[in-house]
């Protein structure tokens, strides 16, 4: 017994020396490998943290790729009719959604819990953060205060894109063209339901990615940031209601349910699946752990169309819409080619926001339930519950210091 002993003693302390000489202190890692390690990372956050660990590491990659600084001029969707009507700039902004917990959390349980916040930073302004509802995507004012990103753990989920105005002379008191389109007054272009950017690395020029805009009546547009004009992709009348980055591969839904994909290269779309059966009003595209959902949102009245004199005579739809009543949830089965109606989401929670929809652990964000839809209409934020179909209020999603200055 005590032969065996010291055999598995000697084993052990040989193990560990071995690895002990195997181990590389991080300082000591090859330079030529840091830009490979470094530029294999996909978040701005990520990038900042591998930069901060010393001198070498900061030296190795540039934190720019010499892309332009958001916001950044777009062509207006509403183009107008009229030589004689001006054609006011639109620009595209981007905002992050993040997962925001403390590092050093207070005894209550639900502090323990992270925190889903949405910023916006300003590049020509120090970097100067501007909140937002994840959800109704309210400006908040944030408090003459530090936050001390040191004090948290700071995960970015996803990116998220809206088209603004810049705001009119007497609304704000900048002379600056940027702080004018970031303004705390809120200059989104009204009815555009949906844009998305891709790729939209932190290594890839912005002028390089294509942008599809939903807006009007569900009219699809494309454009590169700097193009003169917009795009219409599909001039057949067919509405859309949500387009999504899945895979790497743009895919869009229209009212009807039909889900296409979208040929970069010749801008065809491309039928996906047979039709999904859904009788539902607006459809949302969400991915969820790997999966890709339709949420199918249900109406009490159709939602009107109506024509815009602010859009250049375009007719669009209620941007919110009439009352909800009703929500379904399918799933693709990709094995079998067909979308399957959901009963349960598990622990997951959908937050389906004004211009990104995401799918978040309820367990790990305060005031968030598990198989409940977070979802914005013309009356506020609300919470659908998918296991009894029943509605309720919007409990505490925020930190107590934001809390106190939603506008």
């Amino acid at each position: 017994m005590w032969i065996l002993s010291g055999v598995k003693s000697w084993r052990k302390s040989t193990k560990s020396r071995d690895m002990d000489e195997e181990r590389v202190e991080w300082s000591d890692l090859p330079k030529e490998l840091l830009p490979t390690i470094g530029k294999s990372l996909d978040t701005r956050i990520d990038i900042v943290r591998f930069r901060s660990v010393c001198n070498s590491w900061r030296s190795s990659i540039d934190p720019s790729n010499n892309s332009p600084r958001f916001p950044l001029k777009f062509p207006n969707p509403y183009t107008s009719t009229s030589a004689t009507q001006a054609q006011a700039p639109a620009y595209l902004c981007e905002s992050t959604i993040y997962r925001l917990q403390r590092l050093n959390p207070s005894s209550t349980s639900s502090s323990n819990k992270a925190w889903l916040v949405k910023v916006e930073q300003d590049s020509n302004s120090g970097g100067k953060l501007r909140f937002f509802d994840p959800i109704s995507n309210r400006r908040t004012r944030y408090p003459n205060k530090t936050l001390n990103l040191l004090d948290f753990r700071v995960i970015e989920l996803t990116k998220a894109y809206t088209l603004r105005y810049k705001v009119r002379a007497g609304f704000t008191t900048s002379t600056n063209e940027i702080e004018q389109v970031l303004s705390v007054r809120d200059s989104s272009i009204p009815c555009v339901t949906k844009v998305v950017v891709f790729p939209n690395s932190p290594w890839t020029n912005v002028h390089d990615s294509a942008v599809f805009v939903i807006f009007g009546v569900g009219t699809l547009g494309f454009a590169k940031s700097g193009a003169e004009s917009l795009t219409v992709v599909d001039d057949n009348g067919f509405e859309y209601d949500d387009i999504i980055v899945y895979k790497g591969q743009f895919y869009v839904i229209d009212t009807l349910g039909n889900v296409l994909w979208i040929d970069n290269s010749s801008l065809k779309l491309v039928p996906f699946l047979p039709p999904l059966c859904g009788l539902g009003s607006q459809k949302h595209l969400v991915e969820s752990c790997g999966a890709l959902y339709v949420v199918d949102r249900y109406f009490k009245k159709k939602r009107r169309r109506r024509r815009r004199v602010e859009h250049n005579n375009w007719y669009v739809r209620d941007c919110e819409g009439p009352k909800v009543v009703d929500f379904k949830v399918y799933k693709l089965d990709e094995e079998w080619g067909r979308w399957e109606l959901e009963k349960s989401l598990g622990d997951r929670a959908f937050v389906l926001g004004n211009d990104c929809c995401l799918s978040i652990s309820a367990e790990e964000f305060t005031g968030y339930k598990k198989n409940c839809i977070y979802f914005n209409d013309q009356n506020g934020t609300h919470v659908f519950n998918l296991e009894d179909g029943s509605f309720g209020d919007l409990q505490d999603i925020y930190p107590s210091w934001l809390l106190s200055n939603l506008l």
